[in-house]
């Protein structure tokens, strides 16, 4: 972890001394779109859901099964700044699967099943956010964000696998510890109501679980990365009052 932290502050002193040398004034006209002392509160959803019933898709034969991701992201936050706030969010996301049944044929002696699984998540996160906002041109109601995230995660799930007394089940506890960018698309339906599409760009993700398997069996899991990508299963909307 040290490792990433160190080289992630590298990265933005070689980007400063670069910019310090070769500066120069790209005419970038800063606009007030959100004044200092303004509060923002508001909420940000997403939402899929997935049915199967006897689906056929390449070398997967007979799928049936249910599932859906939801998650809720209720925050608050003020303007220190004009177009500059700082503030909190809070996370729940539920995760479900139910898979009925599914066959995978590779060939005439290469056929598997996959049946009466089932799978369910919940994780709970806390972030701090710095948000900063551009107005488009000389707007005051379509503009750009974006917001830099310090987020804790803390999640529970199971895993159930089988029927009557061959079932079997797995119990998970996970932490997550991420700093990450969402920029944003922002419109102002109202005078103090904006409506926000974002999508989040990884920095700096850390995870790590425990498992136990039918209360005897105990695992782990660690995931360390560094990157800035783009998680297009991850676009959320919501909506924004500033009052």
């Amino acid at each position: 972890m040290k490792k990433y932290i160190v080289l992630l502050f590298l990265a933005f002193s070689c980007m400063n001394a670069l910019h310090a040398r070769k500066g120069f004034d790209r005419e970038i006209k800063q606009t007030l779109f959100v004044p200092k002392g303004t509060w923002m509160g508001g909420v940000s959803f997403s939402y899929m859901e997935l049915t199967g019933d006897d689906y056929k898709f390449l070398v997967l034969d007979d799928m049936g099964g249910e599932g859906y991701t939801f998650k809720v992201s209720p925050y608050v936050g003020y303007f220190i700044k004009d177009n500059i706030a700082v503030g909190a969010r809070f996370n729940y996301n539920r995760t479900y699967a139910d898979i009925g049944n599914i066959d995978i044929d590779l060939g005439d002696d290469l056929n598997f099943n996959i049946s009466d699984y089932k799978y369910l998540e919940h994780q709970y996160t806390a972030s701090g956010f710095l948000r900063t906002y551009m107005g488009l041109g000389n707007s005051k109601i379509f503009g750009f964000f974006n917001e830099v995230r310090l987020t804790y995660g803390y999640g529970q799930g199971k895993t159930l696998s089988g029927t009557g007394n061959d079932q079997t089940g797995t119990y998970q506890t996970s932490h997550h510890l991420q700093i990450g960018s969402v920029p944003g698309l922002t419109a102002f339906v109202m005078n103090n109501v904006a409506v926000e599409v974002s999508i989040n760009l990884i920095g700096l993700d850390f995870k790590w679980a425990e498992q136990v398997t039918n209360q005897v069996e105990h695992s782990s899991y660690r995931k360390s990365s560094a990157n800035f990508k783009v998680n297009i299963f991850s676009i959320n909307i919501g909506v924004c009052t500033y009052f």
